[in-house]
């Protein structure tokens, strides 16, 4: 059964299925949709998983679902990184199911997956893709958040979708600056860009640049030469998402439109002086290999994120290769 992410976003007693499978590169809406699951039973168990280790032994799996506590006979269970090898253990147990919720969070799952196949179909189990969003979710959401702020202007709005990249964890984030700072409720431009650190990384921003346009030599030679900052890392990513969020629009307008009133139509708008080089990128992109690159760049955020073993600058670094590459390609 498909269920639609905005009416669950509105209505999360809608979710009344024992089982849902949440997939898609939105980290975001899917960190959204498990809080408002708990919130809405906070009577219940939460039980955190993963595919893996069930996969190793899914015996304490089975026991849990089946051993309803006198103490706590409602559990939820919250099983992370599924894929189509959790479909087997999902048919055994889910007529076994009462009070218990399973909810299965995976990323992109292409329309061959079986796991995706069965809940799709399925008349008693439930469904969410959660895809990236675009610029007027992200304004619906910035705007309800600060409705009751002064001087919430087109630019103000325009200022926190740059700043995000369209990212729905950076904007919590940045929502919860603003609302932390601007204790008066009346929001001033120029301090929100300061508090929003709006002047980026200059060097980084030449690089991304480069990248883009598959310029090898100039990549290679800013790669040796610009400094990446550790606590950066998740910014540069968002700076790169935006711009590729900002092609992709831009490529489909102008399939029926001329260049130059394409490029008029973009919201928010491209400055003047980003004009020619925004063009020659557009010039080496296609939405498909957009689309590559952003599944790569949800891959090394969630990495980032989730794993601090690693070293972010080298995925960082790489990906600006593969970049550079995809723009060759």
């Amino acid at each position: 059964m498909i269920l639609k992410s905005y009416l669950i976003e509105k209505d999360i007693n809608l979710l009344n299925q024992n089982i849902v499978l949440l997939y898609g590169e939105n980290f975001g809406l899917k960190d959204d949709l498990k809080k408002k699951i708990i919130e809405s039973n906070k009577d219940a168990e939460v039980i955190n998983l993963d595919q893996n280790n069930i996969l190793k032994n899914n015996n304490p799996f089975f026991s849990e679902i089946l051993n309803i506590s006198l103490f706590n006979e409602k559990k939820i269970f919250f099983i992370y990184q599924t894929n189509d090898k959790i479909l087997d253990i999902i048919l055994k147990i889910e007529k076994k199911l009462s009070v218990q919720k399973i909810y299965l969070f995976s990323e992109n799952l292409d329309k061959k997956s079986k796991l995706r196949n069965y809940f799709e179909i399925s008349k008693s189990q439930g469904v969410i893709a959660c895809y990236a969003d675009d610029e007027l979710t992200i304004r619906k959401i910035i705007i309800e958040k600060l409705k009751d702020y002064n001087g919430l202007s087109k630019q103000i709005i325009n200022t926190i979708i740059e700043s995000c990249g369209l990212d729905r964890i950076k904007l919590k984030n940045e929502l919860s600056k603003i609302i932390s700072f601007f204790i008066d409720k009346k929001i001033n431009v120029k301090h929100l860009q300061q508090l929003l650190n709006i002047s980026v990384n200059e060097d980084f921003d030449l690089l991304k640049d480069h990248a883009l346009m598959g310029n090898i030599s100039k990549t290679n030679k800013l790669l040796s030469d610009t400094i990446l900052e550790k606590e950066k890392n998740v910014m540069y990513l968002n700076m790169i998402h935006s711009r590729l969020s900002k092609l992709q629009e831009f490529i489909k307008i102008s399939k029926n439109s001329k260049l130059e009133e394409a490029i008029k139509e973009l919201r928010p708008p491209i400055f003047w002086k980003d004009k020619p080089i925004f063009l020659l990128q557009a010039k080496k992109w296609s939405v498909s290999k957009i689309k590559k690159i952003l599944i790569e760049i949800y891959s090394i955020e969630h990495k980032i994120k989730s794993n601090y073993t690693i070293v972010p600058n080298s995925l960082v670094k790489k990906l600006m290769l593969d970049i550079c590459n995809t723009a060759n390609s």
